[in-house]
């Protein structure tokens, strides 16, 4: 049996994730994706997992630096997720935008619960997805309640 892409999506909206903005920097360049395919992969050496989309225009910018952020957002941060899930005006996602330079010199945005800061530690390609495995090398967090999607929408810890 073959599950078609609309029944496969309609499952996986049934998983409750946070919500995160992947940064990277390649020279002066800065981009940045929403992604909610985030996971930890191990406590020693600290390592974390991220699924980016193939035709994503940071994907390249993470191949050319070596780093990349996984900020994990706050519940106030909803307006910040959908500018940077957005192909309109891509190349703006950072105008007015604060950031502070994580150690491997990726963009962290301010504000949110979560800066992970890693180098590219690994690289695999599957379907129309690259897995991302990140050395972390900077932590930092903040005491804010967590942005959280569910069946296709935005919400907080009840």
């Amino acid at each position: 049996m073959t599950v078609s892409p609309e029944l496969y999506k309609q499952a996986l909206a049934r998983w409750a994730t946070g919500v995160t903005i992947v940064t990277a920097r390649s020279g002066d360049r800065v981009h940045g994706m929403t992604v909610s395919a985030f996971t930890e992969v191990s406590l020693d050496p600290p390592l974390v997992l991220v699924c980016a989309d193939r035709s994503s225009n940071t994907l390249p910018l993470v191949r050319e630096g070596g780093v990349f952020a996984v900020n994990v957002l706050a519940r106030d941060q909803e307006a910040l997720s959908n500018r940077f899930a957005s192909k309109k005006e891509e190349w703006t996602r950072f105008e007015g935008l604060e950031t502070d330079t994580g150690t491997t010199g990726a963009p962290l945005l301010r504000g949110a619960v979560a800066n992970l800061d890693c180098r590219v530690a690994d690289m695999h390609e599957h379907g129309d997805h690259v897995v991302l495995v990140g050395a972390v090398e900077e932590v930092r967090t903040a005491d804010h309640d967590p942005l959280l999607y569910f069946r296709g929408a935005y919400g907080g810890i009840a």
